[in-house]
């Protein structure tokens, strides 16, 4: 048995205990709600008193098969919505574009934004407020780093992070494991655009932790020492810690004319007062720089892994890739970094990577919660339920991408799929702000990638997990074959 099952089966064990042990006044609770007499709930089963489903929602995602899940319920009770049991929580599952579009233009009407207790665990804010909230305050933040003048600036600044990224860590070597060096990237990025730091040491004085931190924002929540959430919560602190000492530095700097109101989002949050002329404090900053440092790097690293895995799969589509990045190679002086006009010309790489997208997507699906009793597919919701969307009812259906295992880019050509089919990044008002963000920095990747490299996967077999975003077991490790200059 693998250190991995052990450990599902460790956390399983453990979740059965405690769980049977908490509260009997929960169960009545969890009876009368889930069965709501004089209501036609949607079909499906709850599962296990408090643990529900959550166990084979869990186990299947490490298996590589999250798909299963809802496939499974979908063809058992109904491909538009069934009822369960993740998390603790009675659960409403909706699939398909309708669900999808139901859910992303209801928002803030008939539902707003979950997140498991874990999140809020790991995340405390310092203003006392929830998740939920201090996710509002950031979307209005956010935007002005994010508009198009902004996004065209950091082009270069990426092209030449990924250069130093490649001369330090791939160069010279015949063998690399990309899921880390991928990480190593976008979050160096990360730092450097959100925090002025580019210094390969300061950047890895706290990289690491972040590991800790993604397994246990959504995991089973056991503070207990060894398990996944009691390591996501030492992470957040320690993470923390080192955010707060550089806040007060750049406080000083900005203070004597050392760093730029405008130089990046940590300047701009100093100097950012609300409608009343407050400025946040220091550990509310941190809180939000914490969350953009994860939303920055984690679902992107997890994108770039995948590329690699199947341009190293698929040689054909490598080589229509090298191909349209060399032409942009060619068109350019010695030594001029890419810009935003480069980037408009990778259409064939970027259909690549959404394709990846479609059949690995970085974001599995994402909770919201019932604000009041509403029917859907004539199904009633009641109030206080969550509800899951789960990309892969559409990305992996052949009702929607005829032989979905195919890998196919041209999918993507003219207008593409079809509305509300491909949801990489969810929709709607809580559509991922950071999407164009995503797209420039795994095209600028590509390029640098593919300029200096064709490469093959050492373990052909590997398997792929689902633990929160899938990844590679063993992190993909490849062979690297340079290309002649």
């Amino acid at each position: 048995m693998s250190s991995n099952d052990m450990e599902l089966l460790f956390l399983s064990l453990l979740l059965l205990v405690v769980l049977f042990l908490s509260l009997s006044l929960r169960y009545l609770v969890y009876k009368h709600t889930s069965h709501a007499p004089g209501k036609k709930l949607p079909p499906g089963r709850m599962g296990l008193p408090f643990v529900g489903e959550s166990i084979e929602f869990f186990s299947l995602g490490r298996k590589g098969i999250p798909e299963k899940f809802f496939f499974d319920r979908m063809a058992k009770f109904s491909k538009e919505i069934f009822k369960t049991s993740l998390l603790g929580e009675n659960t409403a599952v909706v699939c398909g574009p309708n669900g999808n579009k139901f859910l992303f233009s209801n928002e803030n009407k008939l539902v707003t934004a979950w997140w498991p207790r874990s999140v809020d665990k790991i995340f405390p804010s310092s203003t006392q407020t929830s998740s939920k909230e201090e996710a509002k305050k950031m979307r209005k933040l956010l935007p002005q780093f994010l508009k198009p003048e902004a996004l065209h600036r950091y082009i270069g600044i990426m092209d030449t992070i990924a250069q130093r990224h490649f001369k330090a860590s791939w160069d010279d070597r015949d063998e690399v494991t990309v899921f880390p060096l991928a990480k190593r990237f976008t979050f160096w990025l990360a730092c450097r655009l959100f925090l002025s730091i580019e210094d390969p040491d300061h950047v890895a004085k706290f990289a690491d932790p972040f590991n800790a931190l993604a397994s246990g924002i959504i995991s089973i929540p056991i503070n207990l020492p060894g398990t996944p959430f009691n390591k996501g919560i030492k992470a957040s602190n320690e993470i923390r810690k080192e955010l707060l000492a550089i806040i007060k530095q750049r406080k000083i700097d900005l203070a004597e004319n050392r760093a730029s109101p405008t130089q990046d989002i940590l300047s701009h949050m100093l100097l950012y007062t609300d409608e009343d002329g407050q400025f946040m404090n220091e550990r509310d900053i941190a809180d939000k720089i914490l969350g953009l440092l994860i939303g920055g790097h984690d679902t992107a690293s997890a994108a770039i892994t995948f590329v690699m895995k199947y341009l190293a799969e698929l040689p054909e589509i490598y080589n229509e890739v090298y191909k349209e990045q060399m032409e942009i190679s060619k068109s350019k002086p010695p030594g001029e970094r890419l810009n935003w006009d480069d980037l408009q010309k990778m259409r064939y790489s970027w259909n690549v990577a959404s394709e990846v997208m479609r059949l690995a997507p970085p974001l599995q699906g994402a909770f919201r919660e019932a604000l009041m009793d509403f029917t859907f597919q004539g199904f009633s919701v009641p109030k206080g339920w969550k509800l899951y969307w789960a990309a892969n009812s559409t990305h992996r259906n052949p009702e929607y991408f005829p032989e979905p295992e195919k890998f196919d880019p041209s999918r993507f050509d003219g207008s593409g799929p079809a509305p509300y089919t491909y949801v990489p990044f969810g929709g709607g008002p809580r559509m991922c702000p950071g999407k164009e963000y995503a797209r420039l920095e795994i095209l600028v990747f590509m390029h640098n990638v593919v300029k200096r490299f064709k490469w093959d996967k050492i373990l052909p077999n590997e398997k792929i997990i689902v633990d929160p975003m899938p990844m590679p077991a063993q992190g993909l490790p490849i062979r690297l074959h340079a290309h002649k200059a």
